[in-house]
């Protein structure tokens, strides 16, 4: 067993894969640096290549002996402009522009293709659209049902294909395209943990993707669009996980709003429960650069104290140039906000009020047992995880230990705040949970005769029936 619980953090660590660390060599390192969670950027790459990256975590994952979570993210709908004639077209500010609805240039000069009559349904005069991830945009001042005249607010030069973001309105379309449906059969196949679900705008898009999915991975909704922070609470309850994808986002809202919604989105998914990780240019400046700028280091910090699960890396681990240099980082930066004085109370700032259910109450009851009693860990014996949810949306002092009978279990549990899961599969009494719980305890360097609490539930073996809490000593025949 590698990893003593002392040093296990709180909040986990999410690296996206790709040319700089998709050798099994780098997945052991950024593994062994602190990373917990592995992303598989679908929009890049081939099907074949992704499926042997999945395989070579695996099979690290079972060198290492601890468990490590995949998580597959799908490209989503991509809504571009078509073909301009000569490739280009330059906007200067207050020119007047026609948009028609075809794949490519057809009109006089200054006519953008845009072959997405669904743009066209749903717009308005005054309705804003951007391309080329915001760094273009026009105002609509009249809208037909395949043409529509804008003009030039944000000049520049638009190139083929360029995408289009349409932050006023919810279109009409899936959240879930062609590609993505054989891209998610790949990851499944490949047996990853969490399918992350992009552009979501209603809770209908996550339906789909649980319907496609069926029950061998969970799916985590991607916030990214204005419209799904109409329905954000119906969105949080309806996925079993929560991103607050801050690149498309930012695109859409103005920069000054997306601190407030990241806030309002990881309190939401706190509060039902929801591990939610934050994500995009975490550390951008280490693509490049060794060490990370003021300002990155106290955006993790930020993340950290609002209580996300997690923080991501994108392209600093994917394609930089000090993949485990920032890992490394990212680690310690975690580790200093989580033993500064205050950190504990920026916990109790926020927290979600328990269902009323045996679980919950059990589970809430664990968490102000371990602060009052000064426990030194909470022993969680679970099939599902769902005891673990539980206990971790309670963000308790101590750190949460997950034992189940189940790898898939255990390795979702990798996402969660404050968890580290272990598979055991030698649990079949009461006396068998209280022996294992004492010893796995002192495995992982909780002192003799430190207090620990452990939750189960009984009979052993019957998901979602936790119902047993008791507290013991490590060493100890006390029960």
């Amino acid at each position: 067993m590698e990893h003593k619980l002392i040093d296990e953090r709180h909040c986990k660590i999410v690296a996206t894969v790709g040319p700089s660390s998709n050798s099994p060599h780098a997945l052991a390192l950024l593994a062994r640096t602190g990373v917990n969670v592995f992303r598989i950027n679908f929009s890049h790459g081939d099907r074949q290549a992704h499926t042997k990256v999945i395989a070579a975590i695996r099979q690290m994952e079972e060198m290492l002996g601890r468990s490590v979570a995949v998580l597959a993210d799908l490209q989503g709908p991509k809504i571009r402009v078509g073909q301009l004639e000569g490739g280009e077209l330059k906007l200067a500010w207050g020119d007047e522009v026609t948009l028609v609805c075809a794949d490519s240039h057809s009109g006089g000069e200054g006519t953008i293709p845009v072959p997405h009559p669904e743009i066209f349904e749903v717009s308005s005069p005054g309705d804003k659209l951007l391309f080329d991830d915001g760094r273009l945009g026009v105002e609509l001042t009249e809208v037909q049902s395949d043409r529509a005249k804008a003009k030039v607010t944000m000049p520049g030069v638009l190139k083929d294909r360029k995408g289009i973001n349409v932050p006023d309105k919810r279109l009409n379309i899936s959240a879930i395209t062609e590609k993505d449906r054989l891209d998610m059969q790949t990851a499944l196949d490949a047996g990853v943990d969490f399918i992350a679900l992009s552009f979501v705008q209603h809770p209908d898009d996550i339906a789909e993707a649980r319907e496609l999915a069926g029950p061998n991975a969970r799916i985590l909704a991607k916030i990214e669009k204005p419209s799904a922070l109409e329905y954000l609470d119906d969105i949080v309850k309806a996925a079993d996980a929560v991103m607050v994808a801050r690149g498309d986002l930012g695109v859409e809202l103005p920069p000054e709003q997306v601190p407030v919604h990241q806030r309002r989105i990881v309190r939401t998914a706190r509060q039902y429960g929801r591990p939610v990780i934050i994500a995009t240019q975490m550390l951008e400046s280490m693509i490049d650069s060794p060490v990370p700028t003021r300002a990155e280091a106290s955006d993790v910090a930020t993340a950290v104290y609002q209580g996300a699960d997690a923080v991501m890396l994108s392209a600093e681990s994917a394609v930089g140039r000090h993949p485990q240099t920032v890992v490394a980082i990212m680690d310690r930066i975690i580790r200093a906000i989580e033993t500064s004085p205050d950190y504990r109370s920026a916990m109790a700032q926020f927290t979600a009020e328990p269902e009323k259910t045996t679980a919950d109450a059990i589970c809430h009851a664990a968490a102000e047992i371990t602060d009052t009693l000064h426990c030194h860990a909470i022993m969680a014996f679970t099939s599902t995880g769902s005891t673990v949810k539980r206990l971790s949306r309670s963000r308790p002092s101590a750190p949460i230990v997950m034992l189940t009978e189940n790898p898939s279990t255990a390795r979702r549990g990798a996402l969660y705040w404050g968890v580290t899961p272990i598979v055991r599969t030698d649990i079949n009494s009461h006396e068998d949970m209280m022996e294992t719980g004492k010893s796995v305890a002192a495995e992982l360097g909780v002192e003799k005769n430190a207090r620990i609490v452990i939750t189960a539930g009984v009979p052993f073996g019957r998901p979602g029936k936790t119902n047993l809490l008791q507290v013991t000593r490590v060493d100890s025949d006390e029960e």
